[in-house]
Protein backbone atom coordinates (compact mmCIF):
# COMPACT_ATOMS: atom_id res chain seq x y z
CA UNK A 1 0.00 0.00 0.00
CA UNK A 2 1.28 3.15 -1.14
CA UNK A 3 1.69 6.07 1.71
CA UNK A 4 -0.66 8.80 -0.09
CA UNK A 5 -3.34 5.87 0.49
CA UNK A 6 -3.07 6.26 4.36
CA UNK A 7 -2.51 9.99 4.16
CA UNK A 8 -4.88 11.65 6.54
CA UNK A 9 -4.68 15.17 7.33
CA UNK A 10 -6.67 16.35 9.77
CA UNK A 11 -8.04 20.35 10.40
CA UNK A 12 -6.11 21.18 13.62
CA UNK A 13 -7.13 24.92 12.97
CA UNK A 14 -8.07 27.43 10.74
CA UNK A 15 -8.98 30.99 10.34
CA UNK A 16 -8.34 34.29 9.78
CA UNK A 17 -5.64 36.49 11.13
CA UNK A 18 -5.27 40.50 11.35
CA UNK A 19 -2.07 42.34 12.39
CA UNK A 20 -1.06 45.58 12.73
CA UNK A 21 3.08 44.73 13.00
CA UNK A 22 2.39 42.50 15.37
CA UNK A 23 3.18 39.10 13.53
CA UNK A 24 6.87 38.43 15.37
CA UNK A 25 7.76 35.36 16.46
CA UNK A 26 10.87 34.09 16.81
CA UNK A 27 12.47 30.22 16.58
CA UNK A 28 8.64 28.33 15.93
CA UNK A 29 8.42 24.69 15.55
CA UNK A 30 5.67 22.58 15.33
CA UNK A 31 4.25 19.01 14.89
CA UNK A 32 2.26 20.11 12.28
CA UNK A 33 2.19 22.02 8.65
CA UNK A 34 1.15 25.34 8.55
CA UNK A 35 -0.59 26.58 5.07
CA UNK A 36 -0.90 30.17 4.77
CA UNK A 37 -3.27 32.50 2.36
CA UNK A 38 -2.16 36.00 2.16
CA UNK A 39 -4.70 38.66 1.37
CA UNK A 40 -3.47 41.92 2.52
CA UNK A 41 -0.02 43.53 3.20
CA UNK A 42 3.41 41.75 4.08
CA UNK A 43 5.42 40.30 6.01
CA UNK A 44 7.98 37.61 6.31
CA UNK A 45 9.15 34.50 7.38
CA UNK A 46 12.75 33.19 8.13
CA UNK A 47 13.47 29.55 7.30
CA UNK A 48 16.64 27.21 7.22
CA UNK A 49 16.64 27.66 3.59
CA UNK A 50 16.34 31.71 3.99
CA UNK A 51 13.89 34.58 4.22
CA UNK A 52 10.70 34.71 2.24
CA UNK A 53 8.88 37.48 1.59
CA UNK A 54 5.24 36.93 2.11
CA UNK A 55 2.54 38.55 -0.56
CA UNK A 56 -1.04 38.65 -1.15
CA UNK A 57 -2.50 36.62 -3.53
CA UNK A 58 0.18 33.51 -2.98
CA UNK A 59 0.26 30.60 -0.61
CA UNK A 60 2.94 29.31 1.81
CA UNK A 61 3.94 26.13 3.41
CA UNK A 62 5.60 25.51 6.31
CA UNK A 63 5.81 21.70 7.04
CA UNK A 64 6.15 19.94 10.66
CA UNK A 65 8.99 20.31 12.87
CA UNK A 66 10.45 23.41 10.62
CA UNK A 67 11.97 26.20 12.81
CA UNK A 68 11.27 29.42 11.59
CA UNK A 69 10.42 32.93 12.30
CA UNK A 70 8.07 35.40 11.72
CA UNK A 71 8.47 39.46 10.84
CA UNK A 72 5.66 41.83 10.41
CA UNK A 73 6.08 46.04 10.27
CA UNK A 74 3.21 46.98 8.60
CA UNK A 75 -0.83 45.66 8.92
CA UNK A 76 -0.70 42.03 7.27
CA UNK A 77 -3.82 39.53 7.12
CA UNK A 78 -3.90 36.06 6.07
CA UNK A 79 -5.67 32.77 6.70
CA UNK A 80 -4.14 30.15 8.37
CA UNK A 81 -4.73 26.66 8.15
CA UNK A 82 -3.14 23.68 10.71
CA UNK A 83 -2.63 20.17 9.35
CA UNK A 84 -2.11 17.44 11.51
CA UNK A 85 -1.01 13.89 10.76
CA UNK A 86 -2.08 10.97 13.35
CA UNK A 87 0.82 8.68 12.50
CA UNK A 88 0.86 4.82 13.88
CA UNK A 89 4.04 3.11 13.09
CA UNK A 90 5.03 4.63 9.05
CA UNK A 91 6.00 7.64 7.97
CA UNK A 92 3.94 10.18 5.76
CA UNK A 93 4.25 10.40 2.32
CA UNK A 94 4.72 14.17 3.07
CA UNK A 95 8.55 13.13 4.65
CA UNK A 96 9.50 12.52 1.24
CA UNK A 97 8.81 15.12 -0.54
CA UNK A 98 10.30 19.20 -0.65
CA UNK A 99 7.75 20.87 -0.84
CA UNK A 100 8.12 24.45 -2.42
CA UNK A 101 7.59 27.26 0.61
CA UNK A 102 5.63 29.66 -1.95
CA UNK A 103 3.14 28.99 -5.22
CA UNK A 104 0.99 31.44 -6.69
CA UNK A 105 -2.53 31.67 -5.33
CA UNK A 106 -5.84 31.37 -7.45
CA UNK A 107 -9.31 32.42 -6.64
CA UNK A 108 -10.15 28.72 -6.23
CA UNK A 109 -7.96 28.51 -3.83
CA UNK A 110 -9.28 31.92 -1.36
CA UNK A 111 -12.50 29.75 -2.13
CA UNK A 112 -11.50 26.72 -0.53
CA UNK A 113 -9.97 28.65 2.25
CA UNK A 114 -12.96 30.60 2.98
CA UNK A 115 -15.06 27.56 3.04
CA UNK A 116 -12.71 25.50 5.21
CA UNK A 117 -13.18 28.34 7.75
CA UNK A 118 -17.04 28.07 7.73
CA UNK A 119 -16.83 24.46 8.30
CA UNK A 120 -14.34 24.73 11.29
CA UNK A 121 -15.74 27.87 13.42
CA UNK A 122 -14.89 26.34 16.64
CA UNK A 123 -10.85 25.61 14.96
CA UNK A 124 -9.78 29.48 14.86
CA UNK A 125 -6.88 30.59 17.02
CA UNK A 126 -8.34 33.10 19.90
CA UNK A 127 -4.47 34.40 19.38
CA UNK A 128 -1.77 34.82 17.16
CA UNK A 129 1.03 34.28 19.81
CA UNK A 130 2.64 30.46 19.12
CA UNK A 131 3.05 29.96 22.89
CA UNK A 132 -0.95 29.61 23.14
CA UNK A 133 -1.64 27.42 21.11
CA UNK A 134 1.53 25.39 19.88
CA UNK A 135 1.89 23.29 23.15
CA UNK A 136 1.17 19.77 23.96
CA UNK A 137 -2.39 20.62 25.71
CA UNK A 138 -3.88 22.80 23.24
CA UNK A 139 -2.89 20.35 20.28
CA UNK A 140 -4.87 17.44 22.04
CA UNK A 141 -7.75 19.80 22.79
CA UNK A 142 -8.06 20.48 19.25
CA UNK A 143 -7.47 16.69 17.94
CA UNK A 144 -10.00 15.84 20.46
CA UNK A 145 -12.23 18.72 18.91
CA UNK A 146 -11.86 17.33 15.52
CA UNK A 147 -12.28 13.90 16.63
CA UNK A 148 -15.70 14.70 17.60
CA UNK A 149 -17.04 16.69 14.40
CA UNK A 150 -20.15 15.61 12.46
CA UNK A 151 -18.18 12.86 9.76
CA UNK A 152 -19.63 15.03 7.22
CA UNK A 153 -17.40 18.04 7.91
CA UNK A 154 -14.63 15.96 8.61
CA UNK A 155 -15.04 14.42 4.95
CA UNK A 156 -15.72 17.98 3.24
CA UNK A 157 -12.50 19.49 5.05
CA UNK A 158 -10.43 16.63 4.40
CA UNK A 159 -11.34 17.33 0.87
CA UNK A 160 -10.31 20.64 1.03
CA UNK A 161 -6.86 19.81 2.79
CA UNK A 162 -6.23 17.60 -0.02
CA UNK A 163 -7.33 19.74 -3.02
CA UNK A 164 -4.83 22.60 -1.51
CA UNK A 165 -1.88 20.30 -0.40
CA UNK A 166 -1.98 18.85 -4.33
CA UNK A 167 -1.68 22.55 -5.30
CA UNK A 168 2.01 22.19 -3.48
CA UNK A 169 2.33 18.73 -4.54
CA UNK A 170 3.02 19.92 -8.41
CA UNK A 171 6.10 21.62 -7.61
CA UNK A 172 7.12 19.05 -4.65
CA UNK A 173 10.50 17.65 -5.50
CA UNK A 174 11.46 14.18 -4.22
CA UNK A 175 13.89 13.94 -0.90
CA UNK A 176 16.03 11.33 -1.84
CA UNK A 177 18.57 14.27 -3.27
CA UNK A 178 18.53 15.57 0.16
CA UNK A 179 18.71 12.65 2.61
CA UNK A 180 20.85 9.99 2.52
CA UNK A 181 19.57 6.84 1.81
CA UNK A 182 21.39 5.29 4.27
CA UNK A 183 19.55 7.89 6.76
CA UNK A 184 16.06 6.92 5.60
CA UNK A 185 16.21 3.57 5.84
CA UNK A 186 17.35 4.59 9.82
CA UNK A 187 13.92 6.69 9.72
CA UNK A 188 11.34 4.39 8.30
CA UNK A 189 13.13 1.54 11.01
CA UNK A 190 12.45 3.54 13.62
CA UNK A 191 8.76 4.65 13.15
CA UNK A 192 8.05 1.06 12.34
CA UNK A 193 9.25 -0.23 15.87
CA UNK A 194 8.47 2.33 18.56
CA UNK A 195 6.97 -0.46 19.99
CA UNK A 196 10.73 -1.98 20.86
CA UNK A 197 13.85 -0.72 22.38
CA UNK A 198 15.91 0.64 19.18
CA UNK A 199 19.47 1.26 20.13
CA UNK A 200 21.99 3.43 17.65
CA UNK A 201 23.81 0.08 17.12
CA UNK A 202 20.82 -1.36 15.52
CA UNK A 203 20.35 1.82 13.46
CA UNK A 204 23.74 1.87 11.97
CA UNK A 205 23.97 -1.85 11.40
CA UNK A 206 20.69 -0.79 9.18
CA UNK A 207 22.40 1.46 7.51
CA UNK A 208 25.74 -0.47 6.88
CA UNK A 209 27.76 2.05 9.02
CA UNK A 210 29.87 2.29 12.05
CA UNK A 211 28.21 3.56 14.69
CA UNK A 212 30.58 6.80 15.22
CA UNK A 213 30.08 7.54 11.24
CA UNK A 214 26.27 7.23 11.35
CA UNK A 215 25.79 9.39 14.61
CA UNK A 216 28.10 11.94 12.89
CA UNK A 217 25.95 12.01 9.66
CA UNK A 218 22.22 11.67 11.49
CA UNK A 219 23.15 14.73 13.15
CA UNK A 220 24.35 16.15 10.30
CA UNK A 221 21.12 15.33 8.40
CA UNK A 222 18.22 15.26 10.95
CA UNK A 223 19.64 18.32 13.18
CA UNK A 224 19.48 15.99 16.23
CA UNK A 225 21.10 13.06 17.80
CA UNK A 226 19.70 9.57 16.84
CA UNK A 227 19.07 8.53 20.36
CA UNK A 228 16.94 12.32 20.74
CA UNK A 229 14.97 11.32 17.90
CA UNK A 230 14.17 8.06 19.26
CA UNK A 231 12.97 9.70 22.14
CA UNK A 232 10.86 12.57 20.36
CA UNK A 233 8.78 10.00 17.99
CA UNK A 234 7.95 7.68 21.09
CA UNK A 235 6.88 10.66 23.08
CA UNK A 236 4.82 12.04 19.88
CA UNK A 237 3.35 8.69 19.98
CA UNK A 238 2.42 8.47 23.35
CA UNK A 239 0.41 11.63 23.19
CA UNK A 240 -1.19 10.28 20.47
CA UNK A 241 -2.59 6.93 22.35
CA UNK A 242 -3.27 8.99 25.83
CA UNK A 243 -5.32 11.34 23.24
CA UNK A 244 -7.63 8.47 21.93
CA UNK A 245 -7.08 5.57 24.06
CA UNK A 246 -8.58 4.31 27.23
CA UNK A 247 -5.10 3.16 28.41
CA UNK A 248 -2.88 2.98 31.53
CA UNK A 249 0.01 5.34 31.91
CA UNK A 250 1.84 1.86 32.41
CA UNK A 251 0.77 -0.10 28.83
CA UNK A 252 1.44 2.87 27.28
CA UNK A 253 5.02 2.46 28.75
CA UNK A 254 4.78 -0.92 27.66
CA UNK A 255 3.72 -0.59 24.44
CA UNK A 256 6.58 1.54 23.92
CA UNK A 257 8.76 -0.39 24.81
CA UNK A 258 9.60 1.09 28.16
CA UNK A 259 10.42 -1.80 30.68
CA UNK A 260 10.49 0.69 33.56
CA UNK A 261 7.29 2.98 33.98
CA UNK A 262 9.15 5.54 35.91
CA UNK A 263 11.54 6.14 33.69
CA UNK A 264 9.10 6.86 31.14
CA UNK A 265 7.13 9.23 33.20
CA UNK A 266 10.67 11.26 33.89
CA UNK A 267 11.30 11.45 29.98
CA UNK A 268 7.56 12.32 29.15
CA UNK A 269 7.82 15.05 31.39
CA UNK A 270 11.37 16.51 30.40
CA UNK A 271 10.51 16.55 26.74
CA UNK A 272 6.78 17.91 27.00
CA UNK A 273 6.75 20.10 30.89
CA UNK A 274 4.14 17.59 32.27
CA UNK A 275 3.30 14.37 33.31
CA UNK A 276 1.41 11.53 31.40
CA UNK A 277 -0.85 11.71 34.11
CA UNK A 278 -1.60 15.01 33.67
CA UNK A 279 -1.75 14.93 29.98
CA UNK A 280 -3.91 12.10 30.57
CA UNK A 281 -6.20 13.92 32.87
CA UNK A 282 -6.48 17.48 30.95
CA UNK A 283 -7.59 15.45 27.71
CA UNK A 284 -10.20 13.58 29.39
CA UNK A 285 -11.62 16.79 30.50
CA UNK A 286 -12.05 17.73 26.97
CA UNK A 287 -14.11 14.83 26.30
Amino acid sequence: MKKIDIFHPLTLNVGLAIHNADWNWQNVTSPFTRIYYVTKGHAKIILPSGEYQLKPGHMYMIPSFTLHSYSCEEHFEHYYIHIYEKLEFESSFMDDYNFPVEIKGESIDLELVKRLCELNPSMALPKSDPRSYDNDLTLSKYITRNEQRDITLKLESRGILFQLIAKFMKEAKPKEDDIDNRIKKTLIMIQKNLDKKISVEDLAKEACLCKGYFTRLFKEKMKTLPTHYIIQRKIERAQQMLTIKDISIRDVAAELGYDDCSHFISIFKRETGITPQDFKMHTADLH
